[in-house]
């Protein structure tokens, strides 16, 4: 891994808290932060029906409800991240919080379509401010490198197990309190983090907006992202080769080629592409996409299989889900910081890919009548793969940037993650549809073409893994002597 030290940083940080417990408690205020957010996105899935029936959204209209958060969410992150590192991350960081928390009290009021839809783009917004600081936060606070990669596990294992238990939080609130609760309970987790924040998170002074707010850059990037998603996002209702897909996918990819042009050229860029230099940071974001497209077929998929499949409930479906959560908890707090300092990051991703691809290796033999102890119990364990590789990911992501970069290395991060979803609901579902429909026309039961469509996603997503394995392979370098040194430090 390279990294390349400022010489004169731009960014001039406070002091971190000294103590060691002011530091576990401000990571556990940004792993909190980074629990809500993924919660939100998790947990709303389940409650969609019920928000359907009593908002009276029409089938296409739904999909809004998440459309509208991502489309935000991953559209803001890269220029969220460089005002953090302009106006300060930790400022960054509180209004960030405080713009989710007020807008999460404005969707679980909502009465209308309209009103839900425009609060959950407001809810993207806030955690995209709050999500694309988070990262640099964090590695200036631990610059230790075993602290720092156990910091990342557990910020990793927040992220990963964040969705799990918002699947069986959703269905619990919604059964028992009505969907208006999915968004209520954020308040409160919301007035805590910014109580605590304001008191552990390190102060942090940027340099302003004038050493590099580049706004025709901001724009270009912005718009771009948030069109290319909502391209892909909508390709379930216009198709691959429609006009509508094709024309915004080729402007949103003129905006993204004119951003590069701009920051090639620009006296101060919103996206200096030295950082992009760093094989550790390139290669780490090209993985992330391919590994979070590969993966939404477990995350999304398996639950939609047993609900549609196996007849489970909301509830009983987030269940079956969490001895996932569990592994991956357990391998990336207790075993990935360990096994990186041993023998790198790097190796480490390539065995936690290995584990992933297995994973979807088995989907890909789900019988319609599945057993859950002996068809899906032993995929639930082979997901600790995730538990290794996203943490040592996000370590070699975050490993290029110096102290000015990394609230733009955090957002970049954070972003290639929000495509790689993008693409994953896009292609895998897609896929998955195409699939049972032709098995429906050739006189398969409703189950058998479910299973098979799946199926086809699962094998779909095995391949990018392996496209993953491959480019981590080639392209992440192996760490040298002194990158070994100080891990074995």
């Amino acid at each position: 891994m390279s990294a390349t030290a400022p010489t004169v940083p731009a960014h001039t940080p406070a002091p971190a808290p000294a103590g060691s417990r002011s530091r576990r408690i401000a990571l556990g205020v940004i792993a909190t932060s980074l629990l809500m957010t993924v919660l939100d996105g998790s947990i709303v899935t389940v409650a969609m029906p019920t928000i359907q029936n009593d908002l009276g959204f029409t089938p296409a209209g739904l999909s809004w409800v998440v459309n509208a958060y991502l489309i935000a969410f991953g559209g803001l992150l890269l220029l969220c991240g460089r005002l953090g590192d302009l106006l300060g991350r930790r400022r960054m960081f509180l209004a960030g919080t405080a713009v989710f928390t007020a807008a999460s009290l404005l969707a679980g009021a909502a009465g209308s379509p309209a009103l839900l839809i425009a609060a959950r783009f407001l809810q993207g917004a806030g955690s995209a401010m709050a999500s694309a600081v988070g990262l640099g936060i964090l590695v200036t606070l631990f610059t230790e490198s075993r602290e720092r990669a156990r910091a990342i596990a557990v910020f990793s294992f927040t992220g990963a197990a964040g969705a799990s238990i918002g699947q069986v939080l959703g269905g619990v609130l919604t059964d028992a309190l009505g969907w208006h609760w999915i968004f209520f309970i954020n308040l409160p987790i919301g007035v805590a983090v910014l109580l605590v924040a304001v008191r552990v998170l390190p102060a942090d002074r940027g340099p302003g907006l004038a050493a590099g707010a580049d706004a025709a850059g901001a724009f270009l990037v912005t718009a771009g992202v948030m069109l290319g998603i909502y391209s892909v996002v909508e390709v379930e209702s216009y198709g691959w080769l429609s006009a509508h897909t094709i024309g915004l996918g080729a402007l949103a990819l003129v905006l993204l080629a004119l951003f590069v042009v701009r920051q090639a050229t620009a006296t101060a860029p919103l996206l200096p592409l030295r950082i992009l230099r760093s094989r550790s940071v390139a290669g780490a974001n090209l993985v992330q996409i391919l590994m979070v497209a590969a993966l939404f077929s477990f995350q999304i998929l398996v639950a939609l299989y047993l609900q549609q499949v196996l007849g489970y409930g909301a509830t009983a479906t987030g269940l079956a889900m969490l001895p996932a959560a569990a592994v991956i908890g357990a391998v990336s707090l207790g075993v990935s910081a360990r096994l990186s300092a041993r023998f790198g990051d790097r190796n480490v991703l390539l065995l936690g890919l290995v584990l992933l691809m297995g994973v979807l290796g088995l989907l890909t033999r789900l019988p319609v009548h599945a057993h859950y102890a002996t068809d899906l119990l032993p995929v639930m364990f082979l997901a600790a793969g995730f538990g290794l590789a996203l943490p040592t990911l996000t370590a070699l992501g975050m490993s290029g940037a110096g102290e000015k970069d990394a609230g733009l290395a955090s957002g970049l991060f954070n972003t290639t993650q929000q495509i790689g979803m993008a693409m994953g609901v896009a292609v895998l579902s897609t896929l998955a549809a195409s699939r049972t429909d032709t098995l429906l026309a050739d006189g398969s039961s409703r189950a058998e073409a479910l299973t098979g469509g799946y199926h086809l996603a699962f094998a779909v997503g095995a391949g990018l893994l392996a496209t993953a394995f491959l480019v981590a392979l080639t392209v992440l370098r192996r760490p040298d002597h002194a990158s070994a040194a100080t891990h074995s430090a």
